[in-house]
C-alpha cells in the first residue's frame, strides 16, 4: 500500500528529533491503548500484518496529523468493527450493547509480562532452497499493492546487494490478507543511496529487508 506510512526519501518533513530521557508513554491514554491492543491480539481474531495493514490504511491526513497511539487506536477501532466485536457507537460510547460473543483466548494479567518477553517468531521452515546467496545483485519488483506489503515505495525496481539471507519467513503480503503464512525466504538488500534517490543525496547506503518475491536477478552493474 502506497500509504502516508510510506515517507521515505520524501521532503519537508523535517529531521527525526530525539527527545532526550523520553518516557514510555506521554500520557495514561497511551498506556491503555497499548495493553488494548495487545489484549485484543490475544484473542486471534486477526494476525501483526492485519494490525498494520489496518493502521496504514488511515486516511493520509488522519495519518499524517495523529500520534504514534492515536494511530494504534485508530488501527484498532478499524479491526475491532471489521471482526465484529464492537460497533462504533459502543467504542464511542463506551459501553456495550450487546452480549459479548465468546474469544478465542483471554489474556490475563500474569500471561502479560513473559508473552511480551517471549515474543511471537515469524521464521519458518523452508519451502524450497533459497534463489539468492550473498553478494548477489538483485533488482526490486515494481509493485503498487492496494494491500499490505513490506517493500517500501521509494527502493521499487532498485538495483541492490544481498548482504544477508535470514531463512524463511512469514510472508506479510499474504498473512495481511488472511490467506495464509506463506513462508518465504528473507533476506537484507544494500542499495547505494545514489540508487535509491539519485546524486543530491548525502547517504551513503541504505539496507532493506526485503522478501524473495520483491526481488529479481540482476546482472551486476
Amino acid at each position: 500500500m502506497n500509504g502516508a506510512q510510506d515517507l521515505g526519501g520524501m521532503q519537508s518533513f523535517g529531521p527525526v528529533v530525539h527527545e532526550a530521557d523520553e518516557p514510555y508513554f506521554h500520557a495514561d491514554w497511551e498506556r491503555h491503548v497499548l495493553a488494548l491492543t495487545i489484549a485484543m491480539g490475544a484473542t486471534g481474531k486477526w494476525n501483526i500484518d492485519m494490525s498494520r495493514a489496518a493502521r496504514e490504511s488511515l486516511p493520509p491526513a488522519q495519518y499524517l496529523s495523529s500520534s504514534y497511539y492515536q494511530i494504534w487506536f485508530a488501527g484498532l477501532r478499524k479491526l475491532l468493527i471489521n471482526t465484529s466485536l464492537a460497533t462504533p457507537d459502543e467504542i464511542d460510547s463506551g459501553k456495550s450493547r450487546h452480549p459479548a460473543a465468546p474469544l478465542p483466548r483471554v489474556l490475563a494479567a500474569d500471561q502479560v509480562e513473559p508473552m511480551l518477553f517471549r515474543g511471537s517468531a515469524a521464521s519458518r521452515p523452508a519451502p524450497r532452497a533459497a534463489r539468492f546467496a550473498v553478494g548477489d545483485t538483485v533488482r526490486t519488483q515494481i509493485i503498487n499493492p492496494p494491500t499490505h506489503t513490506r517493500l517500501p515505495r521509494y527502493c521499487r525496481d532498485k538495483r541492490g546487494q544481498i548482504v544477508a539471507v535470514h531463512g524463511a519467513h512469514v510472508f506479510p503480503d499474504s498473512n495481511a490478507l488472511g490467506r495464509g503464512e506463506d513462508p518465504q525466504w528473507l533476506y537484507t538488500v544494500r542499495f547505494d543511496a545514489a540508487e535509491l534517490w539519485g546524486r543530491d543525496t548525502t547517504a551513503a547506503c541504505v539496507c532493506v529487508d526485503c522478501w524473495e518475491p520483491y526481488l529479481e536477478a540482476e546482472s551486476p552493474a
